[in-house]
């Protein structure tokens, strides 16, 4: 058998002379050094869970850059929040210029586009936030009015709740840049997601990490997610067979939360579901910007009601913290973050 390409398309040609089109799996990822890294972690995966993929030119990487990555000067709740990216990935999905989306959980939206699903989450990587600064050990040992640099209104909220004197400024880019902009003096710290570091092998950089009672991670923090034509068979096929469940069902629990909340970027809101064997324990806040009012929640119970329990959370929560508080989070519109040059 041979392997032939004609018009960019892949023929397996056979003695007989009958060929079989088999076009290649094409995965849609933006081009930052972690989303490549998550997409070329996916294409290593297929290619060990599937034979016909381990063959030269079965799968093609689809890079492109979204304007969440191209706008780096301004706060994300200022220039239309997580959407942006995911949509010139969703457009590609939909035009039937990709076949598999990858996906940082955390950026994807709890709507997706009609006709397309998330039918897989990898194996979640570890949840937690780190710590980097060279002039203190731990968030704690920061000297009063310190500058941290940090694009996560979330993170924020947390860290001005334990120490209001701390200044957090906007700090965006990929993880090589921001830093840079800490080994330049810009910042005195920054927070970054351990497991982010670690899928680049750059866990050394962590000064400390930041255990969940000081610091709740964002939703679907340390997931990948798979984004597939809900009427792609082959694409399905391929995309549940990386499927982690109690990855996904973690995911889909912490998603409801969001979903509820009605979460966009404006919204410092931070969500962590862990399954245990049948069971999923979740938790999960909601906070101003300058970490004066936080509302927290607890829930558990069957893994089968994770959605459910994503949900009744989100209701208690919203109940608790009253409409008015919500009114005023969505009213804001001057950016919580200042930008850090």
């Amino acid at each position: 058998m041979v392997l032939l390409k004609v018009l960019g398309v892949f023929f397996f040609a056979t003695s007989s002379s009958h060929a079989l089109e088999t076009a290649p799996v094409r995965i849609g990822t933006r081009g930052s050094p972690l989303a490549l890294a998550q997409a070329y972690m996916t294409r290593d995966l297929l290619k060990a869970q599937f034979e016909e993929l381990r063959e030269e030119g079965a799968i093609e990487l689809c890079i492109m850059k979204t304007q969440g990555d191209m706008i780096l000067d301004k706060p994300l709740s200022e220039i239309g929040g997580k959407g942006l990216f995911t949509k010139e990935l969703d457009t590609a999905l939909l035009t039937d210029q990709v076949d598999i989306c990858v996906h940082s959980m955390k950026d994807v939206p709890t709507w997706i586009p009609e006709t397309t699903i998330l039918p897989c989450t990898l194996e979640r990587e570890d949840t937690r936030d780190v710590f980097i600064s060279k002039k203190a050990r731990t968030l704690g040992d920061l000297p009063d009015g310190s500058v941290i640099g940090s694009a996560s209104l979330r993170r924020q909220a947390q860290i001005l709740a334990k120490n209001p004197t701390l200044k957090c400024v906007n700090f965006r880019g990929n993880v090589q840049s921001r830093l840079r902009k800490l080994g330049d003096g810009v910042v005195d710290a920054t927070l970054l997601a351990y497991a982010g570091l670690k899928r680049m092998d750059m866990q050394k950089e962590a000064t400390s990490v930041i255990e969940f009672d000081e610091m709740l991670p964002a939703v679907a923090q340390g997931a990948i997610g798979l984004q597939v034509r809900e009427d792609d068979e082959r694409s399905l096929l391929y995309a549940k067979a990386l499927n982690h469940e109690d990855t996904y069902r973690a995911v889909l629990c912490e998603r409801a939360f969001l979903e509820v909340l009605d979460g966009n970027c404006k919204t410092p809101i931070a969500g962590q579901a862990i399954v245990r064997g049948d069971e999923i324990s979740f938790k999960g806040l909601v906070a101003k910007p300058d970490g004066s009012e936080i509302h927290e929640v607890e829930r558990r119970g069957p893994v089968d009601d994770a959605v459910t329990i994503g949900r009744e959370a989100g209701l208690e929560i919203k109940a608790r913290a009253g409409i008015a508080f919500f009114t005023w989070l969505n009213q804001q519109q001057e950016p919580a973050l200042q930008v850090a040059n």
